[in-house]
């Protein structure tokens, strides 16, 4: 599965073109799809993007919900249905969906944001207010996160 880590700047043209990272799109070339699949995201005014692995492991976990309930049929509609893959053209860039691009405010300038198995796209000053403040929660809760032992390591 892919890791995604870092932040970039990059410019988005008028048909709503961007280049993913190539950090990202070696981080996501073990897949099948030379691409990355992008969806709403449900926490944030963002685009979040992650490998089809991780959206079939997403799947999975909606498929293990009571096939007939609402609930499952909330997630499977909101995630599945609306997550749209993106091919890589010969650049390393893909096209936006509209709608994305409309939902998360970004005009001339997209600001990926690596979250470890996703990555979102941002409109700069957004994320720079959610930046400011994601710091501030992470401050102030810094002793919930600890780090597990790795078994295979030596550390």
């Amino acid at each position: 599965m892919a890791l995604f880590l870092s932040t970039f700047h990059n410019k988005i043209d008028s048909k709503g073109r961007v280049c993913v990272p190539s950090q990202f799109r070696a981080a996501l070339s073990g897949n099948n799809f030379s691409g990355v699949v992008v969806y709403e995201s449900f926490t944030n005014k963002c685009i979040e993007g992650c490998d089809l692995g991780r959206i079939a492991n997403l799947s999975e976990s909606i498929d293990n919900l009571d096939p007939f309930s609402e609930i499952r049929d909330a997630f499977a509609t909101t995630i599945l249905g609306s997550a749209v893959q993106l091919p890589f053209d010969g650049d390393g860039r893909v096209i936006l969906p509209t709608k994305l691009i409309k939902l998360a405010q970004i005009d001339k300038k997209a600001i990926f944001v690596g979250k470890g198995k996703t990555f979102e796209i941002w409109q700069e000053d957004n994320f720079e207010e959610h930046l400011q403040k994601a710091r501030q929660a992470a401050k102030e809760q810094r002793n919930l996160l600890k780090i597990l032992k790795n078994p295979k390591s030596d550390d």
